[in-house]
């Protein structure tokens, strides 16, 4: 945390009890100016692995003069309803940093953030390119089009790529037109964006880097993770040959009973079935019992 200033270090201070490995692998690589692609598990604050860098930055330096250059960190996830939390997500942060800054008697900082993608009304397209955000968080076919467009210009001052679920368009037709969405991004720029990627899940790991990184060369962050699993095989019925009585021909309600007792016995439960009409005669029947 030496690496952040003192209203980012008081918040995160106060806020956690200390950095995930994910965290402090991805900040030195990040730090150090490496494109890096970060893989961890959901919960290991891998969004905060990337952000918190870019947020200290914001937050310690002037927005440029020239508001063409103002944005500076561009976010792209590949699912809309992602993009979304990203955006309230940010909002604790940002306001703890700023209350930190205040606390400390240091200048508040004044770090906007906007979103487009393609439920983004006309008129916030508009206002987007008269006052550009400091952080812009979008979707790669966005991404796309603000290239191709005018406001393309607004975009010149990125300096860091944020990939999210790197994993979900890897290997696929959007991940192609992404990969060449970045390299046009780059041609924009007086010098190539910082790309950070984020993936809980992905393998091979050296093709989603080579994926991420292009023609550069990316440091991969994956801290060793031991995964807890405990599996156990349920039977509902001691001595299946009760479904030989004439009362009782059918395992499910045995079946049924047996979920209930699970639910009610942890927090979270989710049950499989092999098809969606098993899923809604289940549902129906829980909801009975």
């Amino acid at each position: 945390l030496e690496r952040f200033s003192a209203p980012t270090r008081a918040w995160f201070e106060g806020a956690f009890e200390g950095p995930t490995a994910a965290q402090e692998g991805a900040w030195t690589a990040i730090a150090a100016g490496q494109d890096a692609l970060v893989v961890a598990p959901t919960g290991s604050g891998k969004t905060l692995s990337a952000f918190l860098w870019s947020l200290d930055r914001l937050a310690s330096s002037p927005a440029p003069q020239d508001k063409a250059r103002r944005c500076r960190v561009l976010y792209v996830s590949p699912l809309k309803a992602l993009a979304v939390d990203v955006e309230r997500n940010l909002r604790g942060p940002l306001a703890g940093i700023r209350q930190a800054a205040q606390r400390l008697g240091m200048p508040e900082p004044d770090i906007r953030v906007a979103m487009r993608s393609g439920d983004t009304p006309p008129q916030e397209r508009r206002a987007f390119t008269r006052t550009p955000p400091d952080i812009l968080i979008t979707t790669p076919e966005s991404l796309f089009l603000l290239l191709t467009s005018a406001a393309r210009e607004v975009l010149r001052g990125v300096d860091t790529v944020i990939v999210d679920e790197v994993h979900a368009v890897a290997a696929t037709k959007r991940g192609a037109h992404l990969a060449l969405s970045l390299e046009r991004l780059d041609a924009l720029l007086d010098q190539p964006a910082q790309r950070i990627g984020l993936s809980a899940t992905v393998r091979p790991l050296e093709e989603v880097a080579r994926f991420l990184g292009g023609s550069r060369e990316v440091t991969v962050v994956q801290p060793p993770t031991a995964k807890t699993i405990e599996v156990s095989v349920q039977v509902p019925l001691e001595d299946l040959g009760e479904l030989g009585d004439q009362e009782r021909q059918s395992i499910w309600p045995a079946v049924e009973e047996r979920v209930v007792g699970l639910v009610e016995a942890h927090r979270s439960t989710i049950v499989f079935t092999n098809s969606r009409r098993t899923a809604e005669r289940l549902t129906s029947r829980l909801n009975e019992i």
